[in-house]
């Protein structure tokens, strides 16, 4: 076999189980609760709970303590009644809107919604200035040789045809 399909293959055999994969949650299973609806809601509402330490994963799959408090939190909150907005509402009247993995969009959340693109934009033009600054080292034109220069060139070149010509 070839080596370019022995090295797609091996990718594909490290990139499929991965793939195939689903995250590991972070529950505990003294957190769980007994009754299975309420379960699947909580772990629902977890799913869109940043947590605040790790930053981009869900309050679910957190192993931190903080992840920990937020699903006690949201598994109370649901055993006392509240409805699942109402339990999202709680979170973030506490923690505010960078809590939720899909924040909305208002004059508060701007900069978590527009900071991708201007770091975007910031790395084009680094890379833009990169290859203007490489085209113009590359287009330039050399100094021009010394007299003295010119005539050890000159001397060398002529060597240089006399030993050629033998």
């Amino acid at each position: 076999m070839n080596r370019p399909f022995l090295i797609l293959l091996g990718v594909i055999g490290l990139a499929v189980p991965l793939l195939l994969s689903s995250p590991a949650h972070a529950v505990n299973p003294d957190e769980i609760l007994s009754n299975t609806v309420l379960e699947e809601r909580a772990r629902d509402i977890s799913q869109e709970l940043r947590c605040l330490v790790c930053q981009n994963q869900s309050i679910d799959d957190s192993d931190a303590e903080l992840a920990r408090d937020l699903r006690v939190l949201v598994r109370e909150r649901l055993v006392a009644g509240d409805t699942d907005q109402q339990v999202i509402d709680y979170i973030v009247a506490r923690y505010g809107d960078y809590v939720l993995l899909n924040p909305p969009l208002k004059p508060e959340t701007y900069v978590l919604w527009a900071s991708p693109i201007v770091l975007a934009i910031l790395a084009l033009i680094a890379v833009a200035a990169f290859y203007r600054r490489k085209q113009r080292e590359s287009g330039a034109k050399p100094d021009k040789l010394s007299k003295d220069e010119q005539t050890r060139l000159n001397e060398i070149l002529e060597t240089a045809q006399k030993d050629g010509s033998k």
